[in-house]
C-alpha cells in the first residue's frame, strides 16, 4: 500500500483547499472584475459623450467628463484588485475591500445620473466586500 506524500487529505504540492475556502474568494475576485469592467464602460461613455447623462440639480454635481475619469480610474483599480484576489496575492484582499468601498461610494454619488446601472454595480461591490471581509485567509 502506498502512502500519499504529505499525509491524508494532502496532495504532493501541499494541502488542498476546500470549496468553502476558495469559493468566496473566487466569487469576490470575479465580482471585482465585473464591477471594474462595468465602471470602465460607464466611465468611457461619460468621457466620450457626456450628453448621455442628464439630471436636475444635484448636490454632488461634477462635470460628467470628470465623473467618467473617476469611474475609469476606480474600474482599473477594481480589475487589478480582482486579479490580486484571484491570484491569491496578500495585497489583493485589502485592495479589494478598499477599492470596492471607493467604487460603492462613487456609484452611490452617481445614482441620479444612471440609477439602475449604479445600483447593480453597488450590489456587486457590497457582495465582494462582504466575501473578502467575512471569510478567513485561504
Amino acid at each position: 500500500m502506498t502512502k500519499t506524500p504529505g499525509g491524508a487529505g494532502q496532495s504532493p504540492a501541499g494541502p488542498r483547499k476546500s470549496e468553502w475556502e476558495t469559493g468566496p474568494y473566487l466569487f469576490a475576485g470575479l465580482a471585482l472584475e465585473l464591477s471594474g469592467s462595468l465602471s470602465i464602460a460607464l466611465g468611457a461613455a461619460g468621457i466620450a459623450n457626456d450628453a448621455i447623462f442628464r439630471t436636475a440639480q444635484y448636490v454632488y454635481r461634477f462635470d460628467l467628463t470628470a465623473w467618467g475619469w473617476i469611474h475609469v480610474v476606480v474600474g482599473i483599480g477594481l480589475i487589478a484588485a480582482g486579479l490580486g484576489v484571484l491570484a491569491g496575492r496578500s495585497w489583493g484582499r485589502g485592495a479589494g475591500v478598499a477599492l470596492g468601498a471607493a467604487s460603492l461610494i462613487s456609484q452611490f454619488m452617481f445614482i441620479p445620473y444612471y440609477p439602475l446601472w449604479s445600483i447593480s454595480v453597488m450590489t456587486l461591490d457590497l457582495m465582494a466586500i462582504w466575501a473578502l471581509s467575512r471569510f478567513s485567509e485561504p
